[in-house]
């Protein structure tokens, strides 16, 4: 078996034969060039090959510099990385808006094509959480990103969503022409597992799952790497409270998206290679504190 950093999970998009590398490095809050630089150094160094970014991130422009600088140095081409954005909520919209956004995406990062675009949120920007046209604008988004996609010709070699809930989910899967979504990125981690009706409407639709906030992001405040269960399991197999977490979300089957700006965390999380019992997976699905640390999609109609 190849080590789990070189692992690849397959996608389902039509016209392709996309794989998703199981760790990518997560570019959320890091905003800043020269910080960008430093931690793509870092993270290209270590293996890292899946980036994902987004146009709110306000860094797409800050990577393509980057990478410009880091490819000759690491013998990389363009196609050797998976590069991930996400079209920003005020973009929901009709055929014009939209292709707009993804091009400015594409000019932004300095590439004729994405390996991944996701709708970042299901509610529209400036609409009422509650407005039955966040339903009406995310489904005229999804119909354009699939014609951006085009069988896997097209400048989208794979779409998909994040934050969807089952009732977004089935939304889409309801509609026989639409293609099912590659990828529903989501909060998870042991004090937010979703539910078990999520995880079979994706299973079950064929959506590769990808969790972010796996270490509980700046709103969990430690609480997860700090965590009495997860301190003891690491403690047990001589790793980080860190490894610990996205080694069981790899094996929940989610592909993660670590981030750092710290060099020694970026290659730390990126060394996920002990496989944790199934004693220790059951004792931190049994988690009893449950919180939430990122935005509630389930409040979108």
């Amino acid at each position: 078996m190849p080590p789990i950093s070189k692992t690849f999970l397959p996608l389902n998009t039509q016209g392709g034969n996309s794989q998703l590398p199981i760790i990518g490095f997560g570019t959320y809050t890091i905003s800043d060039r020269k910080t960008i630089l430093n931690v793509l150094d870092v993270a290209l160094g270590a293996g890292y090959r899946l980036i994902d970014t987004a146009a709110v991130y306000n860094n797409e422009q800050y990577i393509k510099e980057a990478l410009q600088v880091l490819l000759p140095k690491y013998n990389l081409k363009r196609e050797d990385l998976f590069i991930t954005s996400k079209l920003a909520p005020k973009d929901h919209g009709d055929e014009k808006i939209v292709t707009a956004a993804v091009q400015r995406s594409l000019d932004n990062l300095g590439t004729s094509y994405l390996d991944l675009y996701l709708i970042h949120w299901p509610g529209a920007g400036r609409i009422d959480a509650k407005s039955p046209e966040n339903s009406k604008l995310r489904n005229l988004t999804w119909k354009t990103l699939m014609k951006l996609h085009d069988n896997g010709n097209g400048s989208l070699k794979n779409i998909g969503v994040s934050n969807y809930t089952v009732k977004h989910l089935n939304e889409i899967l309801a509609d026989p022409t639409n293609i099912v979504p590659a990828v529903n990125q989501v909060e998870f981690h042991p004090y937010f597992q979703q539910s078990s009706e999520f995880h079979k409407v994706c299973k079950n639709a064929k959506i590769v799952l990808q969790a972010y906030c796996s270490m509980g992001g700046s709103a969990g405040k430690n609480s997860l790497l700090n965590d009495e269960v997860i301190n003891r399991i690491a403690k047990k197999h001589s790793i980080s409270a860190a490894q610990v977490l996205l080694r069981w979300a790899i094996q929940r089957n989610y592909a993660i998206i670590p981030k750092s700006v710290t060099a020694e965390r970026i290659k730390i999380n990126f060394d996920v290679e002990t496989e944790l019992t199934k004693e220790d997976i059951d004792d931190i699905n049994n988690i009893k504190h449950k919180e939430k640390f990122a935005w509630e999609p389930e409040v979108i109609a």
